[in-house]
């Protein structure tokens, strides 16, 4: 990635906030944003979870929204969450589902979101299914990785996380999870942050993230690695044959509606892999973090305008 795209991310998260582009987009943008969100309803999310199931694909279901204001929109989100993962039961789809801390209420008290979160987990424990924590931007990086830990201190060994290659200190968060048995997702970061925390360049990035799927497989830790970057993928690839490393032991994870025919050509060489599917109403702040990734994901989307 060049400076100049580096340059094109900052600058587009920074419009994405200005609330009259926000407006303008929510009011006439959702047909747009469905190249990226997989509907509106769980019904539409567990239509597209089984097409990827037939071609060898597993799923991550993820309710949009985040940043929530009242202890009853969190309750709303775990509810939904409950609902969402008794359809993927009913279904018989294979799927796990992904959620914000902050959806169910973090920012607002972070006993009452465990509590939210706790139930949630439970109710996937029941079901023999799987609950992993979003990462969200720095100021709950912490917060969100002592929920994890507490719930699996309780039993829950069906809660996971998430870490953010470009953040500094993910190093060190990386090795707690393997010390901690805490089951990861390693992802490049889509959110805003300074350069006295994190990363900027994406040679920096590429960097850190090589060094914390190393340090996984290294562990002997299971890692699941969510990118669209060929020389990452083509590193992960490598590394693991040149070590033996079974395809057991790691799994590519990418985005619903970018590098489709990607997921299925590593799914046909037997390689595990996971689509993040995200379905909701309160899509925009997920949205433009993914026009914000490369610019050839906003082409997509005027491509699909002028059409």
């Amino acid at each position: 990635m060049a400076i100049g795209a580096d340059w094109y991310r900052r600058c587009l998260l920074s419009i994405a906030g200005n609330k009259t582009v926000k407006a303008m987009t929510i009011k006439y943008g959702k047909r747009l944003s469905s190249r990226f969100i997989a509907g509106r309803h769980l019904h539409d999310a567990l239509e597209q979870v089984r097409a990827l199931n037939n071609m060898g694909i597993m799923a991550t279901l993820d309710h949009l929204g985040e940043g929530v204001t009242l202890a009853s929109e969190a309750a709303g989100y775990r509810d939904a969450y409950i609902k969402l993962l008794d359809g993927i039961a009913e279904q018989g789809v294979y799927a796990n589902v992904s959620l914000k801390p902050t959806q169910m209420g973090l920012a607002l008290d972070a006993e009452a979101s465990l509590a939210n979160i706790r139930a949630v987990a439970r109710h996937a424990a029941d079901l023999g299914n799987f609950v992993r924590l979003d990462m969200e931007d720095s100021a709950f990086t912490e917060a969100t990785y002592s929920i994890v830990r507490r719930l699996r201190e309780e039993g829950l060994n069906n809660v996971g996380t998430v870490l953010q290659a470009y953040l500094h200190r993910s190093a060190l968060d990386a090795k707690r999870c393997v010390e901690d048995s805490i089951p990861l997702r390693l992802v490049k970061g889509a959110y805003k942050e300074p350069p006295s925390i994190a990363y900027q360049r994406h040679t920096e990035i590429a960097e850190q993230f090589k060094r914390l799927i190393r340090h996984h497989f290294d562990h002997g830790a299971y890692v699941a690695i969510a990118t669209h970057d060929d020389a990452i993928i083509g590193y992960v690839k490598k590394y693991a044959s040149e070590r033996g490393i079974p395809t057991s032991r790691f799994e590519f994870q990418m985005l619903y509606g970018l590098r489709m025919k990607e997921q299925a050509k590593l799914a046909r060489e037997g390689y595990r892999v996971r689509c993040y599917v995200p379905y909701g109403e309160m899509w925009y702040p997920y949205y433009t973090r993914r026009l914000a990734e490369k610019p050839a994901n906003l082409w997509l989307v005027l491509r699909n305008l002028v059409r």
